[in-house]
């Protein structure tokens, strides 16, 4: 059964740096101290909490109200040229899904791969029917989460907004994960105005209905770019990222669900939007 989102959460993107003795756990009970409400755990490197450990991980969340996303690994291309890479990515992205509903967690996001210089139709025609099979095995083990092809930071990466809504349209129980950092950079510097994200969450709406709107997965930090794209994150006050602004316009849209912080600094940045956010006024 799919979680209900009641408000706009925040949270990390993984143990907070501040964490004593880091462990999931320890992360998750140091993110409700701060005042937060959600932490993504970060499978990046590989699928690193076992079943019974997730169960454990479950209560603890619950018992704290934090709400619980993943990110899955990075060595993911349902775009690559060999069948095993390919077979290999989908398995990381089921692994995740699972662990993750087994520690109680809403949403998982991943790069969904690159275009390799092929036609961005073919592209996404492969990763549409890569996905469509992962939800379909996931089905079948009764695992019902959001699946969250990331909106990626570079034009040689799939992830365009409108691929992935139109991904959302054509499989169940797919949303995009909306990095705001990672679109701007994609951009080359533009979408960075109240006019341009409200453009972005009006066309999510329209597409995609008010569902889409009351459960975003989304990520924000400041962000170092250039021609080619994303290069690394920054802190929000390092960068040229109009955050407040940003948070302005969600909260406009009566948006849910989380923003997940992935500044370097990221409990640092997770609460300067809370608190930010907590203040604006509509």
């Amino acid at each position: 059964m799919k979680i209900r989102i009641d408000r706009l959460r925040f949270g990390t993107a993984g143990i907070p740096l501040s964490t004593p003795k880091p462990s999931t756990i320890t992360g998750i009970q140091r993110v409700r101290e701060l005042g937060l409400d959600a932490m993504e755990l970060e499978f990046v490197r590989g699928v690193n909490i076992s079943p019974e450990m997730a169960k454990k991980i479950k209560y603890v969340a619950q018992k704290h109200d934090v709400l619980l996303t993943a990110h899955a690994p990075y060595y993911i291309n349902l775009n690559a040229a060999e069948k095993s890479k390919v077979e290999a990515s989908k398995k990381r992205i089921i692994q995740s899904a699972e662990r993750l509903h087994e520690a109680g967690g809403w949403s998982v996001v991943f790069h969904a791969g690159y275009y390799l210089k092929q036609p961005p139709e073919t592209v996404y025609e492969k990763i549409k029917n890569e996905i469509k099979d992962i939800v379909r095995q996931l089905q079948d083990r009764g695992i019902e989460i959001w699946i969250r092809p990331e909106l990626t930071g570079k034009p040689t990466q799939f992830g365009e907004l409108r691929e992935l809504i139109k991904l959302s349209q054509d499989v169940e129980m797919v949303l995009p994960a909306i990095d705001f950092a990672h679109a701007h950079a994609r951009d080359k510097g533009k979408l960075n105005t109240e006019e341009e994200w409200r453009e972005m969450l009006s066309l999510i709406e329209q597409e995609l209905g008010r569902e889409a709107l009351a459960n975003m997965h989304i990520h924000v930090s400041g962000i170092h770019y250039t021609e080619k794209g994303e290069k690394h994150h920054l802190n929000l006050q390092e960068s040229d990222l109009r955050w407040e602004d940003l948070l302005k316009v969600l909260k406009e849209f009566r948006v849910k669900g989380v923003v997940i912080s992935e500044s370097p600094n990221i409990e640092g940045d997770a609460i300067l939007m809370k608190k930010k956010y907590e203040r604006i006024k509509i």
